[in-house]
């Protein structure tokens, strides 16, 4: 069975930074695609940062310049290191993976969140 695990998250004040990491355990053929999503209340889950099939990452406008994702394609995992942290940022990060579970049988997966709060 395929589980992402995260780990990270927690409280800060604004400028500070965090680091929150998720991996992928289990048994599977490759990760096509793998990174975060955040949701706050009433609003709709947004992604924020992913690498995805093509080996390039894609990065939420308003988090560009201050998040980074990185991968390690050997221990399934990415990291989502988030710089200069605003109270915007608030919200509940998801890891999320498309895994290609057995040849050509892809399946999304979702880790159990992590909640970042920013406020001084």
């Amino acid at each position: 069975q395929v589980q992402l695990v995260e780990a990270g998250g927690g409280l800060v004040q604004p400028g500070e930074s965090l680091i929150l990491l998720c991996t992928a355990s289990g048994t599977f053929d490759s990760i096509s695609a793998m990174g975060w999503y955040r949701q706050t209340p009433g609003k709709k889950r947004e992604q924020v940062a992913m690498w995805a099939g093509d080996g390039k990452a894609n990065i939420l406008d308003s988090v560009k310049g201050r998040f980074l994702i990185a991968r390690d394609t050997f221990r399934n995992s990415v990291e989502l290191i988030m710089n200069i942290l605003k109270p915007d940022d608030t919200a509940v990060y998801y890891c999320y993976a498309r895994i290609e579970y057995m040849k050509n049988d892809f399946r999304d997966y979702w880790g159990q969140g992590t909640q970042v709060t920013v406020s001084s």
